[in-house]
């Protein structure tokens, strides 16, 4: 012992420090080397980490590295080393995903011809004509599973003896249409899985209005005996319900004995027809499902959900629909019926589905707790829910709320809320928006502060929270940690860029009880250490943002961030708290602002430099502004960017010049790289809009609920 009474270091023995020093990674098991692996993109595995040492040599190409081969979102992937990946390790893939690659051209898609083996290959939104499809497919006689776009100009004819051979095999397909069409499927006749995104535009770009009659020589399609799985996506136009009308025609004629799912998702009316009504007549009598969704007005006043069969359902999506609670109880749930095989559940838009009846109540009327309390406990294991786009309001004094309810639900990844759903109680005369405050985000110390209004740290620790808040909606999150996707968006919410709702320019106020709802039920947020994507669109009564601190310091997995109509909306009052949430957003891919009046200058800029691993910006502001040199400065810190969206009130000049000056200085070393600026209230934003990639434009630039969009895993 030292005289000081501390115990001296032992010489012999090499400290922490020593030993952090001396560990050589190449020293770990080929097991957790082949794990860490997996985390690094196949074109940098191949082309660099491979030529580092011998022992990595030889475990970048293991069979568990090269069988899959995930080309979708690597933006870095070049012309070039697309071509060199596949020459290297063409003969070892099986399967291939290049979704979204946009940025390669139609000759470098041409080498997956190299890929001989491949069983599963995904080319959605690449740059593919009949003639080079022909030849793909030609040489790829394993194949058997594919997707694909049909673009304006496909021409079947034009497919080889050999190519239909190969898509003969074929059993799941996955197909884009941007033109009427019915693309490779007539040649696909052993088909277990169909999947359709219908994104055709009922004008050209010349303004002719086009037909969505096909030519009859194209109407060979068949009967889909074997067909198990039936998808259709529709984007908003006259024209995609015609075309889909076809295909279900055939549909109608002989119903598939093995069907097991039938989705179709149309925004808006779509009138049923004789040929539908067929059809589900039909798959009442012979069919037994585990996944439905239908147009609401084939549902609405329908008793087909009492003759449906179901077997071990895992999703349901009822979008939209007047499907009251009674009626989902009765006819879906079975009066409690035992539904825990459910895993995804849409009732999004579903307005009367929490109360017994449809026919006397308002939108606005508090629901029965007793009905979502059934819900809960026959669909205990639900991991994606979605109850957007509806007012559900808890009544104060019967049954409980509907967040103490939805607590319950223990498995939840991923959960869509109205704003209005989440408020404690209905808002009293005597109790103004402005008294609430947040424990989870204290005042800092010698500072005035402003009667009403809330204020946020500059910094803050896990140590501040010396209260723990006692709110329904903290106490639901509280029993949701694996919580990974969170939506809370306004039951009026409208974007002012919609596309999968009719085009609402002039958006409704906001619920009177989401004014009950601010910042310390966003500050909540942050206990949802697990969450990656966050969603928060029309919520009034935000005052100072203090509630985003929280969230950028506690959640570190935080990848999507999407606000919209925070607060005042003649003001953009979060605007310090956001500058200094995003400063601790490391791990930050997407983020998309949508906001009257917003300023993107220098300090906002100087704040979001801060997410080093930020991939995509979306701004929308109507009477928003732009600091151009601002917007250069940050294009050029940000070196991983590759999409930037901004839509506000500059002039038409002022957009194209930063344009252009953005992809003149960043295109060549950003392949991928896809800008698009323009006034947000220009009549030639459908020209503009119709030209973004549809990865980007679906996933982050148009805003809609995405929980329980679709089936999990549904395709990839």
């Amino acid at each position: 012992m030292s005289s000081s009474g501390e115990e001296m270091p032992n010489e012999d023995e090499p400290n922490t420090i020593d030993l952090m020093n001396s560990i050589n990674l190449m020293e770990f098991s080929d097991e957790i080397l082949l794990h860490i692996l997996s985390y690094i993109p196949s074109t940098d595995l191949i082309l660099n980490v491979r030529r580092t040492c011998r022992k990595l040599a030889t475990l970048c190409l293991d069979k568990s590295l090269t069988h899959t081969v995930l080309l979708h979102r690597d933006y870095q992937a070049s012309e070039d080393k697309v071509k060199q990946l596949v020459r290297e390790i063409g003969k070892e893939i099986h399967q291939l995903n290049m979704a979204g690659c946009y940025w390669l051209s139609g000759t470098t898609i041409e080498h997956v011809t190299r890929c001989r083996n491949l069983v599963k290959v995904n080319l959605s939104g690449c740059h593919l004509t009949s003639i080079r499809l022909s030849k793909m497919l030609s040489a790829l006689q394993h194949l058997r599973s594919l997707a694909i776009d049909v673009n304006p100009g496909f021409d079947a004819s034009q497919l080889s003896s050999e190519c239909k051979a190969t898509l003969s095999r074929v059993l799941e397909l996955k197909q884009t249409l941007y033109t009427p069409s019915y693309g490779v499927v007539p040649c696909c006749t052993s088909l277990e899985k169909l999947l359709l995104y219908f994104e055709i535009l009922d004008r050209t770009r010349e303004g002719a209005i086009l037909s969505g009659q096909l030519m009859v020589g194209q109407s060979n399609v068949p009967h889909y005996q074997n067909l198990r799985v039936f998808y259709a996506r529709l984007a908003p136009g006259y024209i995609n319900q015609e075309v889909v009308r076809l295909y279900l025609a055939v549909l109608s004629d002989r119903t598939p004995e093995n069907l097991h799912a039938f989705l179709i998702s149309v925004p808006g009316s779509f009138a049923e027809s004789g040929a539908t009504k067929n059809l589900l007549d039909s798959m009442a009598r012979n069919v037994s499902l585990d996944a439905l969704q239908l147009p609401k007005s084939w549902l609405n006043g329908s008793s087909l959900l009492q003759n449906m069969k179901f077997n071990n359902p895992f999703y349901f999506s009822f979008s939209r629909c007047t499907l009251s609670g009674g009626h989902l109880i009765q006819r879906v749930i079975n009066g409690g019926k035992d539904l825990k095989s459910l895993a995804s559940l849409n009732l999004s838009g579903c307005i009367h589905c929490l109360s017994p009846d449809s026919l006397f109540r308002k939108a606005e009327d508090d629901i029965d707790s007793s009905i979502l309390e059934t819900l809960v406990m026959s669909c205990c294991n639900l991991k994606h829910l979605n109850l957007s786009a509806a007012h559900h309001h808890s009544s104060e004094d019967l049954g409980k709320h509907l967040c103490q309810l939805l607590a319950q639900l223990q498995h939840l990844r991923s959960l869509s809320l109205p704003v209005c759903s989440i408020a404690d109680s209905a808002p009293k005369a005597d109790k103004a928006p402005t008294q609430i405050v947040t424990n989870a985000v204290p005042r800092g110390f010698g500072k005035k502060v402003r009667i009403g209004v809330q204020t946020y740290p500059r910094t803050m620790s896990s140590e501040s929270v010396t209260q723990k808040p006692s709110s329904v909606f903290w106490t639901l999150l509280e029993n949701v940690p694996f919580l990974e996707t969170l939506e809370l968006i306004g039951s009026n919410f409208s974007s002012a860029m919609p596309r999968n709702e009719p085009a609402i320019r002039n958006s409704l106020p906001p619920c009177s009880r989401a004014q009950n709802v601010g910042d310390a039920e966003v500050a909540a947020i942050g206990q949802l250490a697990f969450l990656r994507n966050l969603t928060l669109a029309q919520l009034p009564s935000i005052l100072t943002g203090s509630g985003l601190i929280s969230i950028g310091l506690q959640c570190q997995q935080l990848q999507t961030l999407s606000l919209a109509n925070l607060g005042m909306m003649g003001k953009v009052v979060y605007m310090s708290a956001l500058s200094d949430m995003l400063k601790h957003c490391k791990q930050l891919k997407d983020l998309r602002l949508e906001q009257p009046y917003f300023s993107a200058n220098a300090q906002f800029f100087q704040a979001l430099s801060h997410c080093s691993s930020l991939q995509r910006l979306c701004i929308i502001s109507r009477s928003g502004t732009l600091q151009s040199d601002a917007v250069m400065s940050f294009m050029g810190s940000c070196l991983g960017l590759i999409m930037c969206h901004m839509f506000t009130g500059e002039s038409l000049t002022a957009c194209k010049n930063l344009q252009q000056s953005i992809v003149r200085s960043f295109q060549a070393e950003r392949p991928a790289l896809n800008v698009v600026i323009f006034p947000l209230l220009h009549e030639g934003l459908t020209d503009v809009i119709r030209d973004v990639p549809m990865m980007h434009l679906d996933e982050i630039t148009l805003f809609k609920s995405r929980v329980a969009e679709e089936p999990p895993n549904l395709w990839w």
